[in-house]
């Protein structure tokens, strides 16, 4: 079974992500060791249920996109799936010199993160680049089409960014939803309750209808609401129809 984990949408700044080490034998026994090490302590703290896991390809390009309610989500996703995710995250995860800081860019990049820069000028074609090398390379791409948590549990208009990946590889995607973790960690600071959160995934998404019109942006538009009405479906959420960082601005 798989799910990503996504710190943040491919709208994001990214410093260079695009000529970030995918995979090496080292960042996958990492991967693998995360998982036997932690995979035991987070199933026991939030018992997740997990949901559709079938509707998961085992092997080739795959883009999974879902809603993003509070920090926890990045830790619970990654030890859920058996194949390596990659996504993109905020380069403050990696960057810190305490031991927690330490112990954070260890995890993240460990998991399948390519840290981002928030404050560069090309982030957006940097990081939807750095998401079709992956897909190129027939692994599995994690994205927040939202493109940051939601700020009252409710969910927002998708970033058109995932449909461009889509369409400019071919890649399938499947939508999935995070059940409950808003309410282990209100707000997405402090330390998490323990309880029970699912994930539940919907049949995958193709659009090959759409071959070459990744630059109409009716048909981004189009692509995006139709997975963001999956995930809506999936999650069970209010839909909002505005973006969520201008939802945190007003």
């Amino acid at each position: 079974m798989c799910v990503t984990p996504g710190a943040a949408s491919i709208v994001l700044t990214c410093t260079d992500s695009y000529r970030f080490p995918l995979t090496s034998e080292g960042s996958l026994s990492r991967f693998v060791l995360i998982k036997a090490v932690l995979g035991p302590v987070m199933r026991l703290m939030f018992r997740p249920r997990v949901e559709g896991a079938e509707h998961i390809p085992g092997d080739g390009p795959v883009i999974l996109a879902g809603n993003h309610l509070t920090f926890i989500d990045s830790m619970i996703l990654p030890l859920v799936c058996d194949r390596q995710v990659f996504f993109i995250g905020k380069d403050e995860y990696v960057t810190g010199k305490s031991l927690k800081g330490r112990f954070m860019a260890w995890f993240f990049i460990g998991v399948g993160m390519i840290p981002v820069d928030r404050d560069g000028g090309r982030g957006g074609v940097a990081a939807l680049m750095t998401g079709r090398r992956v897909l190129e390379e027939g692994k599995v791409f994690g994205i927040y089409p939202e493109g940051t948590r939601s700020p009252d549990g409710r969910l927002y208009r998708g970033r058109t960014g995932i449909a461009r990946l889509t369409l400019m590889t071919g890649a399938p995607v499947v939508p999935f939803a995070m059940i409950g973790t808003d309410k282990l960690q209100p707000g997405g600071a402090g330390m998490p309750r323990p309880g029970r959160v699912t994930v539940r995934f919907g049949e995958a998404m193709e659009f090959s209808r759409y071959d070459g019109m990744d630059r109409d942006r009716y048909v981004l538009r189009a692509v995006t609401d139709s997975v963001m009405t999956e995930v809506m479906r999936l999650s069970g959420q209010e839909y909002v129809d505005m973006y969520a960082t201008k939802a945190k601005a007003a």
